[in-house]
C-alpha cells in the first residue's frame, strides 16, 4: 500500500476516533433560545468621580454574580464583553421582570436613619414599601460595610422567613450607633425604624424591637429583619442587601426571554431538517457519482460527527442561528466532494486510468477548493468579529464547518475514493466508478459548443435591471428592520386556538393597545411589536390575546434599547463593507483585477437583490438576517472562484471575442459542480424552510434568494463585467503557460 495511502488513514483515525468518543460522552453547550431562559445585557455608566473602565465593570460584574447566585439560578453565566458591557444568562428563568428588577439596582446601598414622618423642608423624603413618606437621615453605612445576608427560616414566636444581616469591619460599630440612637424614639414613632435603602428606594425600613433599649442599640454585628415575609420574598431582600454597593450605575440595554418550548420546538425542527436534507444529498450524491458519491456520503457522515465533536470539545455554545449553520454547513462540504469529481471526470477522458484520474483531479481541484473556503472563512470570522449574541455562534458553527469539510474532502473523501478505484473489480467495471463518464448535460454542452457570453453585453443589462427593481423595493417600501436594529421591544405568544391577526388586533385594542404592530408569525403565534412597551402592558396583552384564544403562552420576549439599536445597525453596515472590502482584497491577490471587480461587483449586486426581495415581501431585517446575508457573500463568490480559477488555467493574452469565448467555456465546464452542488445546498435550505419553524423562515428565504441569485450572477454579472473590464484595459493580459488541452469534449 502506498505510503501516502498509510499516512492519510493514520490521520483519520487520529481525528476520527476521539471525534466519536466526544460527540458520544459530551453534550453541547446549549444557547438560551434552545434551552429557554432570560438574558440581560447591562452596560456600566460613568459616575461622578469615577470611570466606568474595565476595572470597574469587573468590580460590577462581582457584586452581580453574588446577586444571581441568591436568586438559585441553575447553571447561569456571567461574563464581560468587551470595556464596559456585562453578559448575564439566567437558564430557566420566564419571568424577566423579576431578573431585571434585582440586577437593576445598581445604585450604591444605603442605610439611613429615619427622622420621622414627611414634612415640608425636609432634605431628603423617599416612600417606604407600602407608599408612606418616610424623612431620612444622612447614610450612616454603606455597602461595603455589610459583609453578607440570608434568608432562613423564622425563629420561634416569628411569623413567616426572616433575613439575617452581617456587617464587617467597622460597620458592625456604626450599625450599633445606628440602632442606639433610633431606639430612644417611642414605640410606634416612624423614628425607631431604619430604612435600606437601593437605587434611591426603600427596599427595607424595620422598626427595632421595644426590648432594645435606647443608648444600647444592636451590638454583635449582625441583626436579623422580620416582617412575615415569605421565602421568596426574603431570598429577594437577602439578594440585594448582599450584592452590597456597585461602583457605578449599570443600564439594561438589552433583554430577550425564550420560552423552554419554542426552544425545543427549534431543535427537533433542525434535527429533522437535517436527517432529510443529509438523506437526500446522500441520495443524490450516490446517483450522480455512483461508487465516488457513495465515499462522498461516508466522508460527509464523518464529517458531521467531527463538526458536532469539536463543537462539544470547544465548549461553544450552540446557538440557533448556530444549529442552522451546522445544518447549512453540511450542505457547503459537499462542494469539494463535487469540485474533485468533476475534475477526475475530466482527467478520466485523457489518461483512462480511474486512480491516475481520481489523483490528478484532488490535485487540480485543491486551488479552487483553497479559494472557496478562504471566502467562506472571512464571512465566518466577520460574523464572529462583528456580529453579537446568537449571531456569533453561527460564525463560530460556519468556520468550524468549512475547516472540517477541508479535512473531510481533501483526507477522507479522498483514501476513501483512492481506494475504492484500485479494487479490481471497479477497474474491470469503470462505469461503477462514476468517473468513467462526463454525465449527459455535460457531454451534450461539449458537442452543441454554445458560445455562452456571446451577448454579454445584453446579460448586463438584465441584470442592472434586476438591481434596479430591487432598489426600487427599498425606496417605495423601505427595510421592516426588526427591534434588534431599532431598539423597543417584541413579544411573541402562542395561543390555545388559533387567532386570526385581525380579531387579535381588536382583542388588543379593546385592552387600551390600539397603535400596537400585531402580526401572525409562520407557526402560527402572534407577534406584538412597540417601540416603548412595558411588563405591565406585556401582562395586559397577554390577557387579552388569552381572553380572545382561550389562552396565550410567552414564547419570546426581546427588549433593545435605543442605543444599542442603532449601534447593531451601523455595525451591520460596518459589517457588510468589510466582508465586500474584504473578498475584493483577496481576490484581488489571488486573481488579475478585472476579474476580482467582476467577482465583488456580482456580490452587491447579489446582496442588493435579497435586500430588495424582503423590501418588497416586508420581511423582518434583523440579525439573523445579516448572518444570512455574510453568508450569502462567503458562499456565492465560492461560484466566480471556481470559474476564475479555470479561466486562469487557460488564459494567455487573450482579448475580445477569445476571451469571451475563454471564459464561457470555464462557465460551462463548470456548470455540473454548480447545479450540482447548488441542488445539494437548496435540498437542505428547503428542509430548513418548511420544517425550521418561524424563528429559521426567514433565514433559509435569504439563503435560498442568494445562493440562486449568486449563482446566475456570475454569469450574468461576474463573467460579462471582467470581459468588459478587459476590453477596455489598455495593459495586455500576462503571459502564462498554456494549459495542456484535454480531451474531454469540451472547450477547456
Amino acid at each position: 500500500m502506498p505510503r501516502s495511502v498509510v499516512v492519510r488513514a493514520l490521520v483519520a483515525l487520529a481525528v476520527l476516533v476521539p471525534s466519536i468518543w466526544s460527540a458520544v460522552t459530551l453534550r453541547p453547550t446549549l444557547g438560551l433560545d434552545l434551552r429557554g431562559g432570560t438574558q440581560i445585557v447591562l452596560e456600566t455608566r460613568d459616575a461622578p468621580g469615577t470611570v466606568a473602565d474595565a476595572a470597574a465593570t469587573d468590580r460590577v460584574l462581582g457584586v452581580l454574580r453574588d446577586r444571581v447566585d441568591g436568586l438559585g439560578v441553575a447553571e447561569p453565566s456571567l461574563s464581560r464583553s468587551g470595556e464596559r458591557r456585562i453578559v448575564v444568562e439566567l437558564p430557566g428563568v420566564q419571568d424577566p421582570a423579576e431578573a431585571a428588577d434585582v440586577l437593576g439596582r445598581t445604585a450604591q446601598l444605603t442605610i439611613h436613619p429615619v427622622l420621622g414622618a414627611a414634612s415640608p423642608g425636609t432634605a431628603r423624603i423617599l416612600p417606604d414599601e407600602d407608599g408612606t413618606a418616610l424623612a431620612l437621615g444622612p447614610p450612616a453605612l454603606a455597602g461595603e460595610d455589610v459583609s453578607g445576608a440570608r434568608a432562613s427560616t423564622g425563629t420561634p414566636g416569628v411569623i413567616g422567613s426572616v433575613v439575617e444581616v452581617a456587617f464587617a469591619g467597622e460597620g458592625r460599630q456604626r450599625w450599633q450607633q445606628l440602632t442606639a440612637q433610633a431606639a430612644c424614639a417611642p414605640s410606634g414613632d416612624p423614628a425607631r425604624r431604619i430604612a435600606i435603602v437601593l437605587d434611591d428606594r426603600v427596599i427595607s425600613s424595620p422598626q427595632l424591637d421595644p426590648s432594645i433599649a435606647c443608648g444600647a442599640g444592636i451590638p454583635g454585628g449582625s441583626t436579623q429583619i422580620t416582617g412575615s415575609f415569605s421565602r421568596e420574598q426574603a431570598g429577594d431582600l437577602a439578594v440585594l442587601i448582599s450584592g452590597g454597593a456597585l461602583p457605578v450605575p449599570v443600564e439594561i440595554i438589552e433583554q430577550r426571554t425564550v420560552g423552554p418550548t419554542l426552544g425545543a420546538a427549534a431543535i427537533e425542527a433542525s434535527a429533522v431538517a437535517a436527517a432529510i436534507g443529509v438523506a437526500l444529498t446522500g441520495v443524490f450524491l450516490m446517483t450522480v457519482y455512483r461508487l465516488v458519491g457513495l465515499a462522498a456520503v461516508l466522508a460527509l457522515a464523518a464529517y458531521v460527527v467531527i463538526s458536532y465533536a469539536g463543537l462539544t470539545a470547544l465548549g461553544a455554545t450552540l446557538t440557533l442561528p448556530g444549529l442552522a449553520g451546522f445544518v447549512l454547513a453540511i450542505g457547503m462540504a459537499v462542494d469539494a466532494n463535487v469540485l474533485v469529481a468533476e475534475r477526475a471526470r475530466e482527467e478520466y477522458q485523457r489518461v483512462r486510468r480511474l486512480d491516475r484520474a481520481a489523483e490528478i483531479g484532488y490535485r487540480s481541484a485543491l486551488p479552487a477548493v483553497a479559494d472557496s473556503a478562504v471566502t467562506t472563512l472571512l464571512a465566518g470570522g466577520l460574523l464572529f468579529g462583528l456580529a453579537s449574541g446568537p449571531v456569533r455562534g453561527f460564525g463560530v458553527t460556519l468556520t468550524l464547518g468549512v475547516l472540517v469539510s477541508l479535512f473531510s474532502a481533501l483526507v477522507l473523501s479522498r483514501m476513501l475514493t483512492i481506494w475504492l478505484v484500485r479494487r479490481r473489480w471497479i477497474r474491470q467495471r469503470p462505469a461503477w466508478s462514476g468517473l468513467a463518464s462526463l454525465g449527459p448535460v455535460r457531454t451534450w454542452l461539449g458537442r452543441r459548443d454554445p458560445d455562452l457570453l456571446r451577448r454579454h453585453r445584453r446579460l448586463l443589462v438584465c441584470s442592472g435591471i434586476v438591481v434596479l427593481l430591487a432598489l426600487a423595493g427599498v425606496v417605495a417600501r423601505g427595510l421592516e428592520f426588526g427591534v434588534e436594529f431599532t431598539g423597543g421591544r417584541a413579544v411573541e405568544f402562542s395561543t390555545a386556538r388559533p387567532l386570526a391577526p385581525e380579531a387579535a388586533r381588536e382583542a388588543v385594542a379593546d385592552a387600551g393597545f390600539p397603535t400596537l404592530a400585531v402580526q401572525a408569525t409562520g407557526s402560527g403565534g402572534l407577534s406584538v411589536r412597540s417601540g416603548d412597551l412595558t411588563d405591565e402592558d406585556v401582562a395586559a396583552v397577554r390577557g387579552a390575546l388569552a381572553d380572545a384564544a382561550g389562552g396565550a403562552e410567552l414564547l419570546r420576549d426581546e427588549r433593545i434599547g435605543p442605543s444599542l439599536g442603532e449601534e447593531l445597525r451601523r455595525g451591520a453596515l460596518i459589517a457588510l463593507g468589510v466582508a465586500l472590502a474584504a473578498q475584493l482584497i483577496y481576490l484581488a491577490v489571488r486573481f488579475r483585477w478585472v476579474f476580482s471587480v467582476g467577482a465583488v461587483v456580482a456580490l452587491m449586486a447579489n446582496v442588493t437583490v435579497v435586500v430588495g426581495v424582503f423590501a418588497w415581501w416586508g420581511r423582518p431585517v434583523d440579525g439573523v438576517f445579516l448572518a444570512a446575508l455574510l453568508t450569502v457573500i462567503g458562499y456565492t463568490v465560492n461560484d466566480s472562484v471556481v470559474v476564475f480559477d479555470r479561466v486562469r488555467e487557460g488564459w494567455t493574452t487573450e482579448h475580445g471575442p477569445a476571451l469571451r469565448r475563454l471564459v464561457g467555456a470555464a462557465v460551462l465546464a463548470t456548470l455540473p459542480r454548480t447545479v450540482n452542488t447548488g441542488v445539494s445546498t437548496l435540498v437542505i435550505l428547503a428542509a430548513l424552510l418548511v420544517l425550521g419553524g418561524d424563528t429559521l423562515v426567514d433565514f433559509a428565504l435569504a439563503l435560498l434568494v442568494g445562493i440562486v441569485v449568486g449563482t446566475a450572477s456570475t454569469i450574468s454579472v461576474a463573467a460579462p463585467l471582467a470581459i468588459e473590464l478587459q476590453r477596455g484595459s489598455r495593459r495586455p493580459a500576462p503571459r502564462r503557460p498554456v494549459a495542456r488541452r484535454r480531451s474531454t469534449g469540451a472547450v477547456l
